[in-house]
């Protein structure tokens, strides 16, 4: 058995409940990619006490992404896997970084924003404090997190019925409270691409992401190269219909030239510069 503990690519602000959400994320990629662990090797491996990794564990069978059986932990099949923020947030994680300081060019002093739950807008976390004053509206519990603190950022949280998978709120709640919102900017990204039109696993969260869309005045969509070679369930909406689409500079020019000749509005992202925060040995909190 393979003993190299996965590290994740990106790290997020230096505090407990970051520190136990990159812990979670390495152990879920760390199982996923074995079928399955003793639970007792990962908490030596993880050298956190069985309290601690039992504690990991039960999160992660919340959120759907894995099972406890014995002594031991598994992988649960299941499409929430694709979905979930543990297991989003390890995946391409410099290519959002640099998409997301891309989008920050749209992004101006006193307007009002819609972010979305996707982990590609969560990276813009740490940069929208250099564009306040700011209305940041949001139905992402992680984000709202992480900006609850901000100077001079007034944050609008969207309540609703919670979903332990994406960190999130959704439902007929939550879209009400939309629908009762006008923002300058929506910034948003998807599951997956299939024939130039955007897709998600989850019906629920289409329906949210569908409600921002219709109430913003400008709508962006930030797309990593590897949306190109997944699949979802759920249609969303072409990518034409967007006024601005990011992806990285690792997105083969025959797919840009193929949409920009559909009329969709392109820009691309250099991949230059790292995520802010390095990664760092995980620590028992």
């Amino acid at each position: 058995m393979n003993t190299d503990t996965p590290k994740p690519d990106v790290l997020p602000v230096d505090n407990r409940q970051a520190r136990q959400l990159t812990r979670q994320q390495s152990i879920a990629e760390l199982v996923m990619s074995e079928g399955s662990v003793r639970i007792d090797d990962l908490a030596e491996r993880f050298e956190i006490s069985l309290m601690t990794i039992h504690r990991d564990l039960d999160e992660l069978v919340n959120r759907g992404l894995l099972r406890k059986s014995r002594g031991i932990a598994s992988a649960a099949p299941t499409s929430l896997i694709e979905a979930s923020d543990v297991y989003r947030s390890s995946r391409q994680a410099t290519e959002k970084y640099a998409i997301a300081k891309m989008a920050m060019n749209y992004v101006e002093p006193g307007h009002a924003i819609f972010l979305d739950d996707s982990t590609t807008v969560l990276q813009m976390a740490a940069l929208l404090p250099s564009k306040v004053p700011l209305t940041v509206i949001t139905n992402s519990l992680t984000l709202m997190n992480e900006l609850k603190d901000v100077r001079d950022l007034t944050l609008l949280a969207l309540g609703g019925q919670h979903y332990s998978w994406c960190n999130a709120f959704m439902g007929h709640m939550t879209n009400n409270e939309i629908a009762g919102l006008r923002a300058d900017t929506l910034i948003m990204s998807m599951a997956a691409i299939t024939d130039d039109i955007g897709f998600h696993q989850s019906p629920d969260m289409i329906e949210s992401k569908k409600a921002m869309f219709d109430s913003a005045s400008r709508r962006i969509l930030l797309m990593d190269h590897s949306k190109l070679e997944r699949r979802a369930l759920h249609s969303f909406l072409p990518l034409s219909d967007f006024d601005i689409v990011i992806f990285d500079d690792g997105t083969p020019i025959e797919h840009l030239n193929r949409m920009r000749n559909k009329g969709i509005n392109i820009v691309v992202a250099p991949v230059n510069s790292g995520p802010l925060e390095s990664t760092r040995q995980l620590s028992e909190q």
